[in-house]
């Protein structure tokens, strides 16, 4: 797989520190990049989580290097807790978690998390179990599309969307991207030039809502804090502002307990010079926070 790009990586880097050496996990290893850098940086070991199977596997060429030094996990990050406790591991050196959709999902044929092609609503990141977003359409209620499209995508016509769906299946089922993309178009009201497709913020919603990505991303980040050496740290990199307000609120929250120093005052974003290189890099935040003493 070519063309993804990790981002934010010198930022990443610089709090994480990975040239001190010793354990590193990284949550959301996806296609390897950000665990690569990593282990250039000086880490010892990492351990990467992924419930993407076919991501893992690309990150197992990425990391082949340093096959003594790389544990590989299908695993989704909010088992972090598990994944340590199972091997025995008490505390780590750092964390990081990016918690954005890779190039491989939006761009591999047949996942559905795009309306560029025209492909099966699938849009799980772990395609060996839960919902699909097909199944989500046809099984879920009008007023609970309309909930979710509202609350995940803080799209403004969510209800008139949900009707349109909840119409349009009584004729046929919605199983394509291009069935869904189409529905929506026609239940937002035109009003000249807008930046993105009508349709971004209904799919944006449906692959939340299919992953589960705001669930339990709370406890997540207190459990990888709590599995964190004195001084060590964890870095989050976001890409909607309904994760980054969970970490800011999180982070707040620990750091009032004593638990962590937050180093991020505001969320670091990229700098315009990767967002030319990178336009995918263009809505990532990243907050970082120390394990206190």
């Amino acid at each position: 797989m070519t063309g993804h790009v990790p981002v934010m990586t010198a930022e990443a880097l610089e709090f994480l520190q990975a040239s001190r050496g010793g354990l590193f996990v990284d949550c959301t290893v996806g296609l390897g990049g950000h665990s690569r850098l990593m282990l250039e940086a000086g880490a010892s070991r990492v351990i990467g989580l992924d419930r993407d199977l076919d991501a893992l596997a690309i990150a197992r060429e990425t990391l082949a290097p340093w096959p003594e030094r790389v544990e590989l996990v299908h695993a989704d990050y909010r088992t972090l807790g598990a994944v340590l406790d199972e091997r025995g591991i008490p505390l780590v050196d750092g964390a990081l978690a990016d918690l954005g959709v890779s190039s491989l999902q939006f761009d591999a044929p047949g996942r559905g998390f795009s309306f560029q092609r025209d492909e099966p609503l699938d849009m799980r990141m772990d395609r060996s179990a839960g919902d699909s977003a097909a199944d989500l359409l046809a099984r879920s209620s009008e007023e609970e599309l309309a909930d979710a499209i509202f609350q995940y995508g803080e799209e403004r016509y969510s209800r008139r969307i949900a009707r349109s769906i909840a119409a349009a299946r009584r004729e046929a089922p919605i199983a394509t991207t291009a069935q869904l993309a189409a529905i929506v178009r026609r239940s937002v009201p035109h009003r000249g030039y807008t930046r993105i497709d009508p349709a971004t913020r209904t799919f944006q919603a449906l692959r939340i809502w299919v992953n589960r990505e705001l669930d339990g991303l709370d406890r997540f980040l207190e459990t990888a804090v709590r599995r964190l050496r004195a001084g060590a740290r964890l870095v989050i990199i976001t890409f909607h502002s309904l994760e980054d307000r969970i970490v800011k609120h999180t982070f707040r929250a620990l750091k009032s307990e004593g638990t962590v120093n937050v180093l991020t005052k505001r969320p670091l974003t990229p700098s315009d010079e990767e967002v030319q290189r990178n336009p995918r890099a263009r809505s990532a935040k990243l907050r970082a926070a120390e394990r206190a003493a």
